[in-house]
Protein backbone atom coordinates (compact mmCIF):
# COMPACT_ATOMS: atom_id res chain seq x y z
CA UNK A 1 0.00 0.00 0.00
CA UNK A 2 1.40 3.27 -1.15
CA UNK A 3 2.30 6.05 1.79
CA UNK A 4 -0.73 8.23 0.13
CA UNK A 5 -3.42 5.62 0.76
CA UNK A 6 -2.24 4.68 4.05
CA UNK A 7 -2.49 8.15 5.17
CA UNK A 8 -5.80 8.81 3.85
CA UNK A 9 -6.99 5.59 5.95
CA UNK A 10 -5.27 6.41 8.74
CA UNK A 11 -7.40 10.25 7.99
CA UNK A 12 -10.55 8.38 8.02
CA UNK A 13 -9.69 6.77 10.91
CA UNK A 14 -9.23 9.90 12.98
CA UNK A 15 -12.56 11.52 12.26
CA UNK A 16 -14.33 7.66 14.38
CA UNK A 17 -11.71 7.93 16.96
CA UNK A 18 -12.32 11.43 17.66
CA UNK A 19 -15.94 10.56 18.66
CA UNK A 20 -14.59 7.61 20.63
CA UNK A 21 -16.17 6.93 24.33
CA UNK A 22 -13.33 7.52 27.31
CA UNK A 23 -14.68 4.24 28.45
CA UNK A 24 -13.91 2.72 25.42
CA UNK A 25 -10.23 4.24 24.70
CA UNK A 26 -9.46 3.18 28.46
CA UNK A 27 -10.33 -0.56 27.34
CA UNK A 28 -8.33 -0.32 24.98
CA UNK A 29 -5.35 0.85 26.91
CA UNK A 30 -5.88 -1.76 29.24
CA UNK A 31 -6.10 -4.20 26.65
CA UNK A 32 -2.65 -2.76 25.50
CA UNK A 33 -0.90 -3.16 28.40
CA UNK A 34 -2.00 -6.77 29.02
CA UNK A 35 -0.99 -7.63 25.21
CA UNK A 36 2.15 -6.41 26.33
CA UNK A 37 2.68 -7.89 29.18
CA UNK A 38 1.86 -11.51 27.38
CA UNK A 39 4.09 -10.91 24.37
CA UNK A 40 7.10 -9.92 26.47
CA UNK A 41 9.67 -12.83 25.17
CA UNK A 42 8.68 -11.89 21.05
CA UNK A 43 9.33 -8.30 21.98
CA UNK A 44 12.54 -8.87 23.86
CA UNK A 45 13.72 -11.50 21.30
CA UNK A 46 13.21 -8.49 18.56
CA UNK A 47 14.97 -6.56 20.07
CA UNK A 48 17.59 -8.59 20.61
CA UNK A 49 18.23 -9.12 16.68
CA UNK A 50 17.65 -5.29 16.59
CA UNK A 51 20.64 -4.99 19.48
CA UNK A 52 22.68 -7.74 17.53
CA UNK A 53 22.55 -6.03 13.92
CA UNK A 54 23.10 -2.73 15.55
CA UNK A 55 26.20 -3.38 17.23
CA UNK A 56 27.94 -4.59 13.84
CA UNK A 57 26.98 -1.67 12.52
CA UNK A 58 28.97 -0.02 14.80
CA UNK A 59 25.92 2.27 17.10
CA UNK A 60 27.42 4.32 19.23
CA UNK A 61 27.19 2.95 23.44
CA UNK A 62 24.80 5.75 24.38
CA UNK A 63 22.42 4.67 21.34
CA UNK A 64 22.48 1.17 22.03
CA UNK A 65 21.64 1.88 25.66
CA UNK A 66 18.37 4.04 24.35
CA UNK A 67 17.71 0.67 21.93
CA UNK A 68 17.63 -1.80 24.69
CA UNK A 69 14.19 -3.01 25.37
CA UNK A 70 14.21 -5.15 28.26
CA UNK A 71 12.16 -6.99 30.66
CA UNK A 72 12.24 -3.41 32.91
CA UNK A 73 11.79 -1.00 30.37
CA UNK A 74 8.45 -2.96 29.02
CA UNK A 75 7.02 -3.18 32.67
CA UNK A 76 7.91 0.54 32.35
CA UNK A 77 5.97 1.34 29.82
CA UNK A 78 3.25 -0.84 30.73
CA UNK A 79 3.23 0.72 34.30
CA UNK A 80 2.92 4.15 31.90
CA UNK A 81 -0.22 3.05 30.72
CA UNK A 82 -2.12 2.31 33.64
CA UNK A 83 -1.38 5.66 35.10
CA UNK A 84 -2.47 7.25 31.26
CA UNK A 85 -5.80 5.54 32.10
CA UNK A 86 -6.44 6.90 35.46
CA UNK A 87 -5.77 10.24 33.84
CA UNK A 88 -8.65 12.71 33.21
CA UNK A 89 -9.94 12.42 29.21
CA UNK A 90 -8.37 15.83 27.64
CA UNK A 91 -11.58 15.71 24.88
CA UNK A 92 -14.54 17.62 25.51
CA UNK A 93 -13.82 19.95 28.49
CA UNK A 94 -15.43 23.05 28.51
CA UNK A 95 -13.04 26.12 28.50
CA UNK A 96 -15.24 29.04 27.83
CA UNK A 97 -19.56 29.47 27.53
CA UNK A 98 -20.03 32.87 26.60
CA UNK A 99 -24.07 34.22 26.52
CA UNK A 100 -24.04 35.60 23.11
CA UNK A 101 -27.70 36.60 23.86
CA UNK A 102 -30.73 34.44 24.92
CA UNK A 103 -31.08 31.46 23.66
CA UNK A 104 -27.94 32.11 21.64
CA UNK A 105 -24.80 30.22 23.59
CA UNK A 106 -20.79 29.70 22.59
CA UNK A 107 -19.10 27.31 23.86
CA UNK A 108 -15.23 26.28 23.44
CA UNK A 109 -14.89 23.12 23.79
CA UNK A 110 -11.55 20.90 23.39
CA UNK A 111 -10.94 17.89 20.42
CA UNK A 112 -8.15 15.97 19.19
CA UNK A 113 -5.85 17.47 16.61
CA UNK A 114 -6.50 14.55 14.17
CA UNK A 115 -3.58 13.10 12.73
CA UNK A 116 -0.11 12.66 14.29
CA UNK A 117 2.68 12.43 12.35
CA UNK A 118 5.63 10.99 14.61
CA UNK A 119 9.05 10.59 13.69
CA UNK A 120 11.45 9.52 16.48
CA UNK A 121 14.67 8.27 17.21
CA UNK A 122 16.14 4.53 18.26
CA UNK A 123 13.86 4.06 21.52
CA UNK A 124 11.26 1.80 21.46
CA UNK A 125 9.47 2.71 24.38
CA UNK A 126 8.73 5.72 22.62
CA UNK A 127 6.31 4.39 20.14
CA UNK A 128 4.30 2.79 23.18
CA UNK A 129 4.13 6.15 24.85
CA UNK A 130 3.35 8.12 21.56
CA UNK A 131 0.37 5.50 20.48
CA UNK A 132 -1.13 5.24 24.14
CA UNK A 133 -0.98 8.96 24.06
CA UNK A 134 -2.43 9.76 21.14
CA UNK A 135 -5.08 6.81 21.70
CA UNK A 136 -5.96 8.36 24.98
CA UNK A 137 -6.37 12.06 23.19
CA UNK A 138 -8.27 10.62 20.52
CA UNK A 139 -6.23 11.25 17.73
CA UNK A 140 -4.77 8.80 15.10
CA UNK A 141 -0.63 8.50 14.16
CA UNK A 142 1.61 7.56 12.00
CA UNK A 143 4.99 6.58 13.44
CA UNK A 144 7.87 6.67 11.85
CA UNK A 145 11.07 5.32 14.08
CA UNK A 146 14.88 4.69 13.62
CA UNK A 147 15.95 2.03 11.31
CA UNK A 148 18.00 0.23 14.25
CA UNK A 149 15.00 -0.41 16.17
CA UNK A 150 12.79 -1.78 13.12
CA UNK A 151 12.38 -5.03 14.58
CA UNK A 152 11.23 -4.06 17.74
CA UNK A 153 8.55 -1.64 16.16
CA UNK A 154 6.97 -3.67 14.13
CA UNK A 155 6.22 -6.19 16.65
CA UNK A 156 5.04 -3.32 18.86
CA UNK A 157 2.99 -2.33 16.33
CA UNK A 158 1.72 -5.08 15.65
CA UNK A 159 0.56 -5.90 18.81
CA UNK A 160 -1.17 -2.32 19.92
CA UNK A 161 -2.98 -2.56 16.43
CA UNK A 162 -4.49 -5.99 17.60
CA UNK A 163 -5.34 -4.91 20.86
CA UNK A 164 -7.33 -1.78 19.79
CA UNK A 165 -8.99 -3.97 17.07
CA UNK A 166 -10.15 -6.36 19.82
CA UNK A 167 -10.95 -3.19 22.12
CA UNK A 168 -13.38 -1.86 19.25
CA UNK A 169 -11.19 1.09 18.33
CA UNK A 170 -11.41 2.02 14.87
CA UNK A 171 -9.34 0.08 12.79
CA UNK A 172 -5.75 1.70 10.99
CA UNK A 173 -5.69 4.58 13.64
CA UNK A 174 -2.07 3.76 13.73
CA UNK A 175 -0.34 2.80 11.03
CA UNK A 176 3.66 2.33 10.81
CA UNK A 177 6.48 3.97 8.49
CA UNK A 178 9.78 2.05 7.62
CA UNK A 179 11.67 4.13 5.45
CA UNK A 180 13.26 7.35 4.47
CA UNK A 181 11.49 7.80 1.83
CA UNK A 182 8.27 6.70 3.45
CA UNK A 183 9.20 10.18 5.82
CA UNK A 184 9.82 12.63 2.76
CA UNK A 185 5.76 11.16 1.30
CA UNK A 186 5.07 12.03 4.66
CA UNK A 187 6.11 15.54 4.65
CA UNK A 188 3.55 16.18 1.39
CA UNK A 189 0.69 14.85 2.96
CA UNK A 190 -0.89 18.12 4.63
CA UNK A 191 -3.96 16.87 3.11
CA UNK A 192 -4.43 14.24 6.05
CA UNK A 193 -1.94 14.72 8.27
CA UNK A 194 -2.79 17.37 10.73
CA UNK A 195 0.67 17.97 13.19
CA UNK A 196 4.30 16.60 12.83
CA UNK A 197 6.14 15.80 15.79
CA UNK A 198 10.03 15.33 15.37
CA UNK A 199 12.50 14.09 17.68
CA UNK A 200 16.39 14.38 16.63
CA UNK A 201 18.49 16.48 15.91
CA UNK A 202 18.64 20.84 15.73
CA UNK A 203 19.51 19.68 12.10
CA UNK A 204 17.21 17.24 11.15
CA UNK A 205 13.64 19.06 12.67
CA UNK A 206 15.31 22.23 10.30
CA UNK A 207 15.02 19.80 7.56
CA UNK A 208 11.18 18.82 8.73
CA UNK A 209 10.25 22.15 8.89
CA UNK A 210 12.03 23.08 5.85
CA UNK A 211 10.53 20.75 3.50
CA UNK A 212 6.22 20.50 4.89
CA UNK A 213 3.48 22.75 4.80
CA UNK A 214 2.36 21.16 8.06
CA UNK A 215 2.69 22.16 11.43
CA UNK A 216 5.53 21.39 13.28
CA UNK A 217 6.07 21.01 17.05
CA UNK A 218 9.51 20.57 16.93
CA UNK A 219 12.06 18.72 20.05
CA UNK A 220 15.24 19.53 18.63
CA UNK A 221 18.15 18.87 20.81
CA UNK A 222 18.70 19.04 24.55
CA UNK A 223 21.72 21.23 25.58
CA UNK A 224 20.35 21.58 29.42
CA UNK A 225 21.99 23.58 32.00
CA UNK A 226 22.70 23.56 35.58
CA UNK A 227 24.03 26.95 37.26
CA UNK A 228 25.46 26.26 40.87
CA UNK A 229 25.50 29.48 42.82
CA UNK A 230 27.40 31.04 44.92
CA UNK A 231 24.18 30.36 48.00
CA UNK A 232 23.87 26.70 46.70
CA UNK A 233 24.18 23.77 49.76
CA UNK A 234 27.47 22.40 48.29
CA UNK A 235 26.38 18.68 48.67
CA UNK A 236 23.13 19.60 47.30
CA UNK A 237 24.93 20.66 44.29
CA UNK A 238 27.21 17.88 43.68
CA UNK A 239 24.22 15.82 44.05
CA UNK A 240 21.83 17.68 41.77
CA UNK A 241 24.77 18.12 38.96
CA UNK A 242 25.97 14.38 39.20
CA UNK A 243 22.10 12.96 39.32
CA UNK A 244 22.06 15.79 36.60
CA UNK A 245 24.55 14.62 33.99
CA UNK A 246 24.89 10.91 35.23
CA UNK A 247 21.43 9.06 36.11
CA UNK A 248 20.91 8.65 32.40
CA UNK A 249 23.18 9.98 30.09
CA UNK A 250 21.93 8.94 26.62
CA UNK A 251 18.78 11.39 27.62
CA UNK A 252 17.25 14.79 26.38
CA UNK A 253 17.02 16.17 29.87
CA UNK A 254 20.24 15.14 30.70
CA UNK A 255 22.73 18.42 31.65
CA UNK A 256 25.21 18.76 29.11
CA UNK A 257 26.41 22.09 30.62
CA UNK A 258 27.63 23.01 34.06
CA UNK A 259 27.84 26.53 35.36
CA UNK A 260 29.57 27.58 38.42
CA UNK A 261 29.88 30.75 40.11
CA UNK A 262 33.05 31.94 40.78
CA UNK A 263 32.58 32.60 44.16
CA UNK A 264 31.80 28.90 44.92
CA UNK A 265 34.04 27.43 42.29
CA UNK A 266 36.90 26.93 44.10
CA UNK A 267 35.02 24.64 47.17
CA UNK A 268 32.51 23.25 44.68
CA UNK A 269 34.68 21.69 41.73
CA UNK A 270 36.70 19.62 43.59
CA UNK A 271 34.70 17.68 45.67
CA UNK A 272 32.21 17.24 41.55
CA UNK A 273 35.19 16.37 40.08
CA UNK A 274 35.59 13.68 43.14
CA UNK A 275 32.03 12.63 42.55
CA UNK A 276 32.22 12.35 38.63
CA UNK A 277 35.36 10.31 38.77
CA UNK A 278 33.83 7.51 39.82
CA UNK A 279 31.09 7.55 37.15
CA UNK A 280 33.82 8.42 34.12
CA UNK A 281 32.64 11.63 33.36
CA UNK A 282 35.13 13.43 30.72
CA UNK A 283 35.32 17.03 32.28
CA UNK A 284 35.74 19.68 29.14
CA UNK A 285 36.12 23.00 31.05
CA UNK A 286 37.04 27.09 30.21
CA UNK A 287 40.31 28.56 31.42
CA UNK A 288 38.85 29.05 35.03
CA UNK A 289 38.12 26.03 35.74
CA UNK A 290 41.28 24.45 33.88
CA UNK A 291 42.66 26.11 37.17
CA UNK A 292 40.81 24.97 40.10
CA UNK A 293 40.61 20.93 38.75
CA UNK A 294 42.07 18.90 35.70
CA UNK A 295 39.74 19.07 32.79
CA UNK A 296 40.00 19.24 28.95
CA UNK A 297 39.68 22.63 27.40
CA UNK A 298 36.61 23.36 26.49
CA UNK A 299 35.83 24.90 23.18
CA UNK A 300 33.06 27.24 21.85
CA UNK A 301 31.42 24.35 20.16
CA UNK A 302 31.54 22.86 23.28
CA UNK A 303 28.89 25.17 24.85
CA UNK A 304 26.56 23.98 22.06
CA UNK A 305 27.03 20.10 22.16
CA UNK A 306 24.35 17.61 23.03
CA UNK A 307 27.03 15.08 24.11
CA UNK A 308 24.54 12.42 25.35
CA UNK A 309 27.34 10.59 26.91
CA UNK A 310 29.55 11.05 29.79
CA UNK A 311 31.28 13.92 29.07
CA UNK A 312 30.45 17.35 30.78
CA UNK A 313 31.06 21.14 29.88
CA UNK A 314 31.84 23.27 32.84
CA UNK A 315 32.04 26.88 32.85
CA UNK A 316 32.87 29.44 36.02
CA UNK A 317 30.61 32.57 35.34
CA UNK A 318 30.69 36.14 36.94
CA UNK A 319 27.35 35.62 38.53
CA UNK A 320 23.56 35.18 37.87
CA UNK A 321 23.51 37.55 35.17
CA UNK A 322 26.22 35.86 33.08
CA UNK A 323 24.52 32.87 33.69
CA UNK A 324 20.93 33.51 32.44
CA UNK A 325 22.95 34.74 29.09
CA UNK A 326 24.92 31.58 28.51
CA UNK A 327 22.15 29.53 28.98
CA UNK A 328 19.64 31.98 26.85
CA UNK A 329 22.42 31.72 24.28
CA UNK A 330 23.69 28.37 23.68
CA UNK A 331 20.86 26.16 25.52
CA UNK A 332 17.96 24.82 22.87
CA UNK A 333 14.93 26.11 25.30
CA UNK A 334 14.48 22.46 26.69
CA UNK A 335 15.32 22.46 30.49
CA UNK A 336 17.74 24.05 32.87
CA UNK A 337 17.99 24.23 36.98
CA UNK A 338 19.00 26.42 39.25
CA UNK A 339 20.76 25.50 42.83
CA UNK A 340 21.34 27.95 45.47
CA UNK A 341 19.37 28.76 48.74
CA UNK A 342 18.58 32.40 47.70
CA UNK A 343 14.97 32.78 46.78
CA UNK A 344 15.37 35.91 44.76
CA UNK A 345 18.30 34.61 42.86
CA UNK A 346 16.16 31.24 42.18
CA UNK A 347 12.27 33.71 40.62
CA UNK A 348 14.84 36.07 38.35
CA UNK A 349 16.88 32.47 36.91
CA UNK A 350 13.26 31.12 36.31
CA UNK A 351 12.06 34.46 35.17
CA UNK A 352 14.71 35.21 32.54
CA UNK A 353 15.84 31.67 31.32
CA UNK A 354 13.69 31.32 28.05
CA UNK A 355 13.35 27.16 28.53
CA UNK A 356 9.72 25.17 28.44
CA UNK A 357 11.72 23.64 31.98
CA UNK A 358 12.70 26.07 34.58
CA UNK A 359 14.37 24.44 37.56
CA UNK A 360 14.99 25.30 41.37
CA UNK A 361 17.05 22.43 43.62
CA UNK A 362 16.45 19.66 41.42
CA UNK A 363 18.06 17.25 38.89
CA UNK A 364 16.85 18.24 35.13
CA UNK A 365 16.11 14.43 34.94
CA UNK A 366 13.10 15.34 36.26
CA UNK A 367 11.45 17.18 33.14
CA UNK A 368 9.73 14.42 31.83
CA UNK A 369 6.25 13.74 30.84
CA UNK A 370 5.69 10.35 33.80
CA UNK A 371 7.35 11.99 36.24
CA UNK A 372 5.41 14.97 35.83
CA UNK A 373 2.22 13.16 36.29
CA UNK A 374 1.26 13.42 32.40
CA UNK A 375 1.30 9.63 32.27
CA UNK A 376 3.72 9.94 29.45
CA UNK A 377 5.29 12.41 26.75
CA UNK A 378 5.19 12.09 23.10
CA UNK A 379 8.29 14.45 23.32
CA UNK A 380 9.25 17.57 24.83
CA UNK A 381 8.46 20.76 22.57
CA UNK A 382 11.05 23.36 22.71
CA UNK A 383 8.23 25.06 20.41
CA UNK A 384 6.31 28.15 21.29
CA UNK A 385 3.04 27.01 20.31
CA UNK A 386 0.20 25.62 21.50
CA UNK A 387 2.00 23.36 23.92
CA UNK A 388 5.73 23.46 25.25
CA UNK A 389 7.96 21.18 27.13
CA UNK A 390 6.82 17.70 27.85
CA UNK A 391 3.89 16.86 26.00
CA UNK A 392 0.80 14.41 27.19
CA UNK A 393 -2.79 14.27 26.45
CA UNK A 394 -3.33 18.69 26.87
CA UNK A 395 -0.47 19.10 24.50
CA UNK A 396 -2.39 15.90 21.78
CA UNK A 397 -5.81 18.52 21.99
CA UNK A 398 -7.03 21.44 20.39
CA UNK A 399 -10.48 22.83 20.20
CA UNK A 400 -13.55 23.70 18.55
CA UNK A 401 -16.13 26.73 18.98
CA UNK A 402 -19.58 25.19 19.71
CA UNK A 403 -22.97 27.54 18.95
CA UNK A 404 -25.93 26.76 20.09
CA UNK A 405 -28.94 28.79 18.94
CA UNK A 406 -32.93 28.89 18.47
CA UNK A 407 -33.34 30.48 14.88
CA UNK A 408 -31.20 33.38 15.18
CA UNK A 409 -29.48 35.52 12.49
CA UNK A 410 -27.51 38.14 11.92
CA UNK A 411 -29.35 40.68 10.50
CA UNK A 412 -31.09 40.94 13.60
CA UNK A 413 -27.84 42.20 14.87
CA UNK A 414 -26.97 44.10 12.00
CA UNK A 415 -29.94 46.43 11.95
CA UNK A 416 -29.84 46.26 15.63
CA UNK A 417 -32.90 44.79 16.79
CA UNK A 418 -31.26 42.54 18.79
CA UNK A 419 -27.72 43.32 20.80
CA UNK A 420 -25.54 41.23 21.79
CA UNK A 421 -24.61 40.26 25.48
CA UNK A 422 -21.64 38.64 25.68
CA UNK A 423 -22.36 37.41 28.74
CA UNK A 424 -19.88 35.05 30.59
CA UNK A 425 -21.22 32.08 31.87
CA UNK A 426 -20.22 29.16 34.11
CA UNK A 427 -21.55 25.96 32.44
CA UNK A 428 -20.17 22.67 30.67
CA UNK A 429 -20.72 22.26 27.43
CA UNK A 430 -24.37 19.69 26.39
CA UNK A 431 -27.32 19.05 24.12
Amino acid sequence: MSVHDLARRVKEASIKLAAAETELKNKALTQIAESLKNSKEKIIKANRDDLIRSENEHLSAPLLKRLKFDEAKIQDVVDGIYSLIELEDPVGKTLLSTELDDGLELYRVTCPIGVIGMIFESRPDALVQISTLCLKSGNSVLLKGGSEARETNRILAEIIVRATDEAGIPANWLALLETRSDVNEMLKMDRYIDLIIPRGSNDFVRYIMDNSRIPVMGHADGICHCYVDQEADLLMAVNVAVDSKTQYVAVCNATETLLVHKKIAPAFLPELKQALASKDVELLGCPKTTTIIPANPASEEDWKTEYLDYKLAVKVVAGLDEAIEHINTYGSGHTDSIITGDKQTAARFMDYVDSGNVLWNCSTRFSDGFRYGFGAEVGISTSKIHSRGPVGLEGLVIYKYKLIGNGHIVEDYANHTKSFKHKKMNKEFEL
